[in-house]
């Protein structure tokens, strides 16, 4: 029981020294362009209040579509989940320790079969398995702020988890500027890896502003 205490305590401190926008986050707009091999793209961007995410002016519907999956995995990383919520019903024990000092933590009752490593008070690894899908996340720089911190740095390998074979290799770059009291994505560079070739997708984002408030 003490061991299970305290693999939860570590997680849960890592889990909750990320930084989150927190409930008067009032959203944000902001021009986008969109670099991939020799093309470019721009329009707009818009993350509503309710963290809901608008594409604006970009003709190519591909395009289009993967700007909008990735502002999405923006959102999901900074929105603010209590901890109990997001794992309250999981059970957490200790793993291996590897040579940097990253600790593993096991969890059982999560629906994606997540495992996870902690070191120095951040998430250094995520593991999970979706559907026909596994993958994992390592956690390589942050950007510390005042309230908690962003990976910075992180690449993704993604498997299939029946043969293990890798299908697909990322890795993300991630620039965070302050606006106003809040931390918004300024630029994200994304190498990928899948069948033999890479490819580099640069989005930056300028002209951010956040949202005014609604009047009531």
């Amino acid at each position: 029981m003490a061991a299970q205490t305290q693999a939860r305590d570590l997680f849960r401190a890592a889990y909750e020294n990320r930084y989150t926008w927190d409930s008067d986050f009032p959203g944000y707009v902001a021009n986008v362009e969109l670099k991939q091999a020799s093309e470019v793209y721009t329009g707009k961007i818009q993350i509503n209040p309710d963290l809901s995410v608008e594409i604006m002016e970009i003709e190519d519907d591909t395009v289009q579509e993967s700007l909008y999956t990735q502002m999405r995995d923006v959102v999901t990383h900074r929105k603010h989940i209590p901890f109990d919520k997001a794992h309250g019903s999981s059970k957490f024990s200790l793993g291996k320790v590897d040579p940097s000092g990253s600790q593993e933590i096991i969890v059982e009752g999560d629906a994606m079969g997540s495992n996870y490593c902690v070191r120095d008070q951040q998430i250094s690894l995520v593991s999970r398995v979706m559907g026909r899908m596994a993958f994992i996340i390592h956690h390589k720089k942050s950007l510390a702020t005042r309230s908690g911190y962003i990976s910075s740095h992180y690449s993704a390998v993604f498997r299939n988890p029946k043969t293990n074979d890798i299908i697909r290799q990322m890795e993300f770059e991630d620039t965070y500027e302050p606006v106003g009291n809040y931390y918004l994505m300024t630029r994200q560079v994304i190498r990928t890896h899948e069948q033999g070739e890479t490819t580099l997708m640069d989005i930056q984002f300028s002209n951010v502003k956040l949202l005014q408030p609604a009047t009531v």
